[in-house]
């Protein structure tokens, strides 16, 4: 397994993109994932950087760079009501892969976007929050989003934004991942997912699993966490690995959650990208000591 560190974790915190890449070189880690917040005023430093030492970006996170420095990174998706949003969402995506082919990145992961929906997710962990996890309340309230959910139809906009997407990276040679999202307003679910992979079965379009987003939706009891990693093996590119504090606080390090990543990671392939996605809270003393237990805990794998 390949092992890789993202920049979300101090991206916002630097104004040279050279400081960034150093900070995450010196806690141990020669593999990076570009994260969706880099800036553009960031990208020199980062081709400085890349070109003069021992580091490899394994991946990109859709959109990467921003399209502007003022810009939110989900501003655009593919499922927007506008069409100029989503035709603006496909310039983006194109250039994230244009970039990534341009830094020798392997793959591209996008987020495709939400429905509109009332907040079902937030109002499910709110309920668990107070006390009323699985009673009667929850489980309505969890049956009603489904079926709002599944009355929505969405997935032949989502399916005509990706296309073109989708022939823009295969003619780069970069592949797509496709990241599973915690809420059940996201696309794709599940059901999608399966529909997705079942129709178009190119290499260029594969699954990017977050550890974190797929516990929390095991909390939310819409999925099983191993199960449904077992379930997209065969579709799987890369992963984003964090632990989750039940119910849902996540971008933890590994070891300091709820997460059997010594049962899940036996299921993940040889040479699938583990890119550690973590909070900017997060010291960096306690990333190089959990770094060291992770070695020790999983040498035969990383």
């Amino acid at each position: 397994m390949l092992l890789a560190f993202s920049t979300c974790w101090n991206s916002a915190r630097h104004v040279r993109g050279d400081a960034m890449l150093q900070e995450i070189l010196d806690l141990g880690f020669s593999k990076v994932e570009l994260g969706p917040g880099i800036r553009r005023s960031l990208l020199e430093g980062i081709d400085r950087f890349v070109a003069d030492h021992p580091l490899t970006i394994t991946s990109l996170v859709n959109y990467c760079p921003l399209p502007s420095d003022e810009d939110q990174i989900d501003r655009f998706h593919c499922l927007s009501q506008a069409e100029h949003e989503r035709q603006q969402a496909q310039r983006w995506t194109c250039q994230t892969i244009d970039y990534a082919a341009r830094l020798g990145a392997q793959t591209v992961v996008v987020h495709l976007g939400s429905i509109p929906l009332p907040p079902f997710s937030t109002r499910l962990i709110n309920r668990i929050r107070s006390g009323h996890y699985l009673d009667r309340g929850y489980v309505r309230l969890k049956l009603a989003a489904i079926r709002q959910r599944e009355a929505v139809p969405c997935y032949q906009r989502a399916l005509d934004w990706l296309y073109p997407v989708f022939r823009h990276a295969r003619d780069r040679g970069v592949r797509l991942g496709v990241e599973n999202r915690f809420r059940i307003e996201a696309f794709p679910s599940e059901q999608e997912f399966r529909r997705l992979f079942r129709e178009e079965t190119s290499d260029t379009l594969g699954y990017w699993h977050d550890f974190g987003n797929a516990q929390i939706r095991h909390n939310l009891t819409f999925v099983d966490h191993a199960e449904w990693l077992a379930e997209m093996i065969p579709r799987l590119i890369g992963c984003h690995v964090h632990d989750v504090q039940f119910p849902d606080r996540d971008r933890l390090l590994v070891f300091s959650g709820m997460i059997s990543f010594a049962e899940l990671l036996g299921k993940v392939p040889a040479g699938v990208p583990l890119v550690w996605e973590l909070d900017p809270n997060v010291q960096p003393e306690e990333i190089s000591k959990t770094l060291r237990d992770w070695n020790k805990t999983f040498a035969s794998v990383v």
